[in-house]
């Protein structure tokens, strides 16, 4: 995600993701939540799917915010992985056990589709202009993705296939296993992670792509959250990329806000 760019223009990083969005019922409730507690402000998206708009921190577009249609997207955060065809890597989903929703749909300027993992976990794929992985270090923003699944290794397999891991170039792509996570870096940064789902996490979660927020403060924005009509997901705790606090939306879309280690 670059500076001045909108969902339609996020630059496709490759094996990825490379952008991250909400499905909600009401998307003036869901600015109400979102924009105090992570000081997002809005503008118009594209709306080929029904109303959509980018949350905007500092100039930069980090998310984008949609209502849901009829369609059998899920209410919730979903995070997208770039490719090099949206077409070759749906096949690949439906050839290895995933689940094709919907698409590969022609979206302004590049290509889109929603699926699910074979064990479940809803993705999104995007093909669009090639670009480079940036992390954006800025409060409100995607900071870190993680897949929340009982077998990590069977999905890196199944990702790995889809979006052709193997083969890449390694100074610009690695998957590595660190802090009992297969975790993918792209361009020095470490970027996504694929890990298992602990006994001690939300009871009856199933799994799922759990996109973290940056904030300056963990706990003030669990406090925040719950002011805003949000719920906790369990208690914050610290984990190897910092402080994290799990969280329910006020229509029930789970996220995480994380306070960056210092």
């Amino acid at each position: 995600m670059g500076s001045g760019e909108t969902p339609a223009e996020v630059r496709c990083v490759a094996a990825v993701p490379c952008w991250v969005s909400l499905t909600a019922r009401g998307l003036e409730g869901a600015k109400g939540f979102y924009g105090p507690l992570l000081g997002w402000e809005f503008e118009p998206g594209p709306d080929r799917f029904g109303p959509y708009v980018h949350a905007v921190v500092g100039g930069e577009a980090v998310a984008g915010l949609g209502e849901a249609g009829g369609g059998a997207i899920p209410l919730a955060w979903t995070a997208y992985f770039g490719t090099e065809s949206a077409d070759a890597a749906a096949d690949a989903v439906r050839e290895r056990g995933g689940t094709l929703a919907v698409g590969p749909l022609a979206f302004d300027a590049g290509r889109v589709a929603f699926a699910a993992d074979p064990a479940g976990a809803p993705f999104g794929i995007w093909e669009g202009p090639p670009g480079r992985a940036r992390r954006l270090d800025l409060p409100g923003a995607p900071m870190w993705i993680e897949l929340r699944t009982p077998d990590p290794f069977a999905a890196a397999l199944f990702y790995g296939q889809v979006f052709r891991w193997d083969g890449r170039d390694p100074e610009r792509f690695e998957v590595r296993w660190e802090h009992d996570r297969v975790v993918l870096r792209a361009e020095g940064h470490s970027v996504a992670a694929l890990a298992k789902a602990q006994p001690s996490g939300p009871a009856g979660l199933p799994p799922h792509w759990e996109v973290s927020f940056a904030v300056p403060d963990a706990d003030r924005a669990l406090a925040r959250a719950v002011e805003l009509g949000g719920a906790p997901v369990g208690t914050a705790f610290d984990s190897p990329y910092g402080r994290v606090a799990r969280l329910r939306d006020v229509e029930g879309a789970r996220f995480a806000v994380i306070s960056p280690k210092s």
